[in-house]
């Protein structure tokens, strides 16, 4: 069998796995987010790929008759990052790679955090400005978001429901033009 290589400055710390002592094996993830199964020490371990979920690796055992996905990014940050406080409850990939899961990559981050990092993502950056230059299969154009934004801003205007209705669009999407999130590249001249 072949010895793990540890990486510069690698930590190994075994896996917090509910009723693990019905496992065959144990786990360990590394700083570095590495995660092996090995019998009695790290050293006779064998390297774990996992399975992709979204992007995201995770980890599938078995212990009892019960599975467990381990989402393997979580798992390196509770074992090696600070949770700042209990509304902490999701962790981001600081450089937006699902797949560098080394622990100074991973932050703990409250609901408002993670949905702000998102919308810096350069991938949904890229898609947003797909979605602006994009011509085929829109309902919306630049002049008719023109016309929504004004009435928008008319006093004793028509309700969301009847603009929605008149552009035959959803009311949703009259809330995100109304807050930026859609379409604020069109600006009233």
């Amino acid at each position: 069998m072949t010895t793990i290589k540890n990486l510069k400055n690698e930590v190994w710390k075994d896996l917090q796995i509910k009723n693990k002592s019905a496992l065959r094996k144990k786990y360990a993830v590394s700083n570095m987010g590495r995660v092996i199964s090995y019998h009695e020490s790290i050293e006779d371990g064998k390297l774990l790929t996992g399975s992709t979920v979204e992007g995201y690796t995770v980890l599938n055992v078995k212990p009892a008759d019960t599975y467990q996905s381990l989402y393997l990014h979580r798992e390196v940050a509770k074992l090696f990052n600070k949770r700042p406080g209990r509304s902490h409850r999701y962790v981001i990939h600081l450089d937006y790679d699902k797949k560098n899961n080394k622990a100074s990559n991973l932050e703990w981050a409250t609901k408002e955090e993670m949905e702000g990092h998102q919308q810096n993502s350069p991938a949904k950056k890229a898609y947003k400005e797909k979605q602006r230059n994009r011509l085929k299969g829109l309902k919306l154009n630049v002049t008719k978001v023109k016309s929504i934004k004004r009435l928008l801003n008319k006093p004793g205007k028509k309700t969301m429901k009847q603009i929605a209705e008149q552009f035959d669009i959803s009311e949703m999407q009259l809330y995100r033009i109304k807050s930026g999130e859609n379409w604020s590249h069109v600006t009233l001249d």
